[in-house]
């Protein structure tokens, strides 16, 4: 059996990382005795719409292309906390006969005649939906936050001089940016010039690249 993993994190700086995801879904995969083709890690919020998280799109397409039989994701808010978005991933899936694994909700998304499983439709929406009020939740929270902080005389945004220009990043990522013109991936350019993915994320889409 052929499988596939996407692990993600929100947080594009080093504070999280896709490691626990990555072992722990080895580990399955080891146990089920499936072969991992690939293996996907992309840093970008589950906020952001399918089209704007480029490893994700290439994990799914990746997954079709190769007849994969199973995609493992950690939990189901790893394809996105928008409930249509996740919702329409699931679709592409059932039609492509490709099966879905949660870790966290041990629950996969086909039976053995690779249909849907009786509650897999209800599982599904029910959970995208509680993975999108979490995250509106906290939004609301977080913008309550600030506006308490500027309601009593706090400033957002960085320090005046601590941001910097683009041309001092067009130096600081020259080798980023001459491999993205050449063509090369993301997921090559990050390893070849020693940055994250997230990273190659930024400067192709703040240079137009």
């Amino acid at each position: 059996m052929k499988a596939v993993i996407y692990a993600r994190v929100s947080s594009t700086t080093d504070r999280q990382n896709t490691e626990r995801q990555i072992a722990d879904l080895t580990k399955y995969a080891e146990y089920k005795e499936m072969e991992i083709l690939k293996v996907f890690e992309e840093k970008v919020s589950g906020a952001k719409k399918n089209s704007e998280r480029p490893i994700f799109v290439e994990a799914i397409n990746f997954c079709k292309a190769q007849k994969v039989d199973m995609l493992l994701v950690s939990e189901l808010s790893r394809l996105g906390r928008n409930a249509f978005e996740v919702l329409e991933t699931v679709k592409q899936l059932v039609d492509e006969g490709i099966n879905l694994y949660m870790q966290k909700e041990q629950f996969t998304l086909l039976n053995e005649e690779g249909k849907p499983s009786m509650f897999a439709p209800v599982m599904i929406a029910t959970l995208s939906t509680c993975a999108q009020l979490e995250r509106d939740n906290i939004k609301f929270r977080l913008n309550s936050g600030r506006q308490l902080y500027i309601e009593k005389g706090g400033k957002l945004g960085r320090k005046e001089g601590s941001t910097k220009s683009k041309e001092e990043k067009a130096e600081e990522y020259k080798q980023v940016i001459k491999e993205l013109k050449r063509g090369t991936s993301i997921r090559k350019t990050a390893k070849l010039c020693d940055v994250s993915v997230s990273t190659v994320q930024r400067v192709k889409a703040e240079f137009n690249l």
